[in-house]
């Protein structure tokens, strides 16, 4: 796809759309689908975590209350909590912004990466006081690849009629589109007030690549969502395996798991937390 052929806004639109191709491409998103052997698990009885941060990465169109579920539980357990706030203007920029976290932080860390914030971990993860790497409902990137490079050999799907463009070359999603689509697994009140207060996303967040994948070096973990309509669970299903992974699939949850099933979402952390001590 040639950007330099389209106007700004437009190439934002169609490298986003590229994303929802997903939906159609990627077959049965339902954890049915999945083999039986990707489907874990996660207990009720949370394990007690000390001297263990998780750095909380939202994605794009969202903000750093995506976590707010998810945040109370991880603190019950003993771990510090920090999510952060991401520009949404370019990898790089994010990425930046996570690692000024990771150096105010001590003992172990966590990196949490739901959806783009899933580029953003893996780049980040190669700073050395991140121990263990958690993808929620999330892209993993390769070395040299972006988040558009893995969506784009699709065709474009239903959701991409709810985005907004600017002159700007930013994009935000209708409140039908979110309730749709992004939040098809919460309420339409909820998914309403979270349209509000969406972050504007950058085309350039899709087009940056990754230029280190510390998911090689890492352990990861993966949070599976079983009814996404944004990264159907059979993509992710390929994404786990191809960086080893190892999943839990949460029936049900659609791209915003980690507020419709915080128990299970922050279950994978603390799993995560664990085995790095």
């Amino acid at each position: 796809m040639n950007f330099n052929k389209f106007p700004k806004y437009a190439a934002s639109l169609l490298v986003i759309a590229a994303s929802s191709s997903l939906i159609s491409a990627c077959g049965n998103s339902e954890a049915s689908a999945l083999p039986p052997s990707a489907v874990g698990a996660t207990s009720t009885a949370l394990p007690h975590v000390s001297n263990t941060t998780a750095i909380l990465v939202h994605g794009a169109w969202a903000d750093g209350s995506a976590w707010s579920r998810v945040t109370p539980i991880l603190q019950a357990q003993g771990m510090n909590v920090v999510s952060v706030q991401l520009h949404l203007t370019s990898l790089a920029e994010d990425v930046a912004t996570v690692r000024r976290v990771l150096a105010t932080q001590s003992g172990k860390v966590v990196l949490v990466g739901h959806s783009y914030g899933g580029a953003v971990i893996t780049q980040a993860g190669s700073d050395p006081k991140a121990a263990a790497l958690v993808y929620v409902a999330a892209f993993a990137p390769d070395e040299g690849q972006s988040v558009n490079d893995m969506i784009s050999p699709y065709p474009p799907a239903p959701w991409q009629a709810g985005l907004v463009p600017d002159s700007a070359g930013y994009t935000t999603l209708t409140p039908a589109a979110y309730q749709t689509y992004f939040a098809s697994d919460l309420s339409k009140d909820q998914s309403v007030v979270l349209a509000t207060s969406q972050g504007p996303t950058n085309q350039q967040v899709l087009i940056d690549k990754v230029t280190t994948a510390s998911w090689k070096t890492k352990p990861a973990y993966w949070a599976l969502s079983g009814s996404d309509q944004i990264i159907p669970a059979s993509f992710q299903q390929q994404e786990a395996a191809h960086i080893n992974a190892k999943v839990t699939v949460i029936d049900g949850a659609g791209h915003t798991e980690m507020l419709s099933h915080p128990q299970e979402v922050a279950g994978v952390i603390l799993k995560a937390a664990v085995a790095v001590q």
